[in-house]
């Protein structure tokens, strides 16, 4: 059974006729339902810590139930690693009942994961390295109504948090939502873990939720997501100081298509920004009812020299590919750019895997680099059969054929053996798709690979 009915949605929507543009980085994880992403760039990778819609039921009055938190990282914006759970409740804070919109950040090593119980407290949660696990220090809400600053409001939602660290080492939490008064700031001490005195009020024009904090020559610019009578744009507020005198700024980005929520994840990378946000392009596609399944995407924008922003574009595969992928490295498998019923799991061997694979299925990585030349393949399976088989194609699902390799029964689905195979010399630069061949529905599991 595929994972929460997310069965092959890519294959759904190649039958809808979408074709290969689909095949970008709009969506990028389209394997998962996945939201309101929070953003961390950390030693030349971006991690999305996400919302995971994968728990929400399929039908369209589910609800939004989410109780677990997906990484995804890359470093070339375009092929992307799933790194699957990395924080769950009340597994792993037992007070919580929810774990929405995360918000990651790093300080002397620690990493740090803030986030809303639905909308009545904000919780953290702490690791040592940015995959977790992710642990309760607290036992409780780190933010909760009577938390000293953040009454008098109205219908306040204490939600959609966003941890920043200023120049000067100074932290500050934003949060709230559903109203223009309703937005808090409030400082936190150096363990990251408690709060130095009350919650700050701050007022922004049309103030829905999805608060946000960049910084970017010395200007502070706070995003959030509009009301719905604002159109749910993302737009932003200025100012020279962090928790004070903000004036409106404009719109970050208008509402994506396909969408009836916004949540936007503003990050720099290699001296250019850019944001993570979602929509409910692939459900709508894949005929799932839309309501509680979304998506991830990632474009781009630009500050102007007088320190607005340039509106960004939502745009199907408008990022470059930062770095080429080096093919004689090993490969995790589940990290890709576009798939076709693919499914994932943690593997017993550590960090996740490719699983219920079936005839026709495949993944595609973009943009490797095989320079002069590449002869051998080889990858980590797991089998109980002997008819599976990886085939291996370039450029397209029907470009040059380069070889395929026979995979061997290992004795079962968690017992790894590393397999190897003669291909044709493959040069220069090229998308790879290895597609699974075989009988049955969980044809073989899929570690890692790499090239000769």
């Amino acid at each position: 059974m595929k994972r929460n009915g997310s069965f092959s949605v890519l294959m759904a929507i190649m039958l809808f006729g979408f074709g290969q543009k689909m095949f970008a980085d709009y969506p990028i994880a389209s394997h998962r339902f996945l939201a309101d992403p929070g953003a961390m760039v950390y030693n030349g990778r971006v991690y999305l810590y996400c919302s995971n819609d994968d728990d929400n039921p399929m039908d369209a009055k589910g609800g939004y139930w989410m109780r677990s938190i997906v990484c995804i990282s890359s470093s070339d914006l375009k092929n992307w690693t799933d790194h699957g759970v990395v924080f769950e409740v009340p597994r792993d804070a037992e007070w919580a009942e929810r774990s929405w919109a995360p918000s990651p950040v790093e300080r002397e090593g620690k990493f740090f994961l803030y986030y809303g119980n639905s909308g009545n407290g904000i919780g953290v949660a702490v690791a040592d390295n940015p995959l977790g696990p992710f642990k309760d220090p607290l036992g409780k809400e780190l933010i909760e109504i009577n938390t000293p600053g953040v009454l008098p409001a109205q219908h306040m939602w204490l939600f959609d948090t966003m941890a920043f660290i200023d120049y000067d080492g100074k932290a500050y939490l934003y949060f709230g939502g559903n109203g223009d008064d309703n937005v808090r700031v409030i400082k936190l001490n150096e363990d990251m873990i408690s709060v130095d005195g009350p919650a700050i009020k701050l007022s922004a024009l049309y103030f829905f939720e999805a608060a946000w904090m960049h910084k970017h020559n010395n200007k502070y610019y706070f995003s959030y997501s509009t009301q719905p009578r604002a159109q749910m744009r993302i737009d932003y507020m200025l100012s020279d100081k962090p928790a004070s005198e903000f004036s409106y700024g404009g719109v970050v980005s208008m509402q994506p298509p396909e969408n009836n929520n916004n949540n936007q994840a503003i990050s720099q990378l290699n001296g250019e920004w850019y944001q993570a946000y979602h929509n409910r392009y692939v459900a709508r596609e894949a005929g799932i009812p839309p309501g509680y399944k979304r998506n991830i995407c990632v474009d781009h924008f630009t500050h102007n020299t007088e320190g607005t922003i340039d509106t960004m574009k939502n745009t199907l595969d408008g990022l470059p590919q930062l770095y080429l992928v080096n093919p004689y490295e090993r490969i995790e498998a589940e990290m890709f750019n576009a798939q076709k019923g693919i499914e994932t799991t943690p593997c017993t061997a550590g960090g996740m895997e490719l699983c219920e694979l079936e005839n026709g299925d495949y993944i595609r990585v973009r943009g490797v680099d095989f320079g002069k030349g590449a002869k051998k393949f080889e990858a980590s399976l797991a089998s109980e059969i002997a008819e599976g088989e990886i085939e291996i194609r370039l450029d397209s699902l029907t470009g040059p054929f380069a070889g395929s390799l026979q995979v061997k029964n290992t004795g079962n689905l968690n017992e790894w053996k590393i397999q190897s195979d003669k291909i044709h010399k493959i040069t220069g630069v090229h998308d790879v798709y290895f597609v699974f061949k075989g009988p049955g529905d969980d044809l073989f599991r899929f570690d890692w690979w790499r090239f000769s």
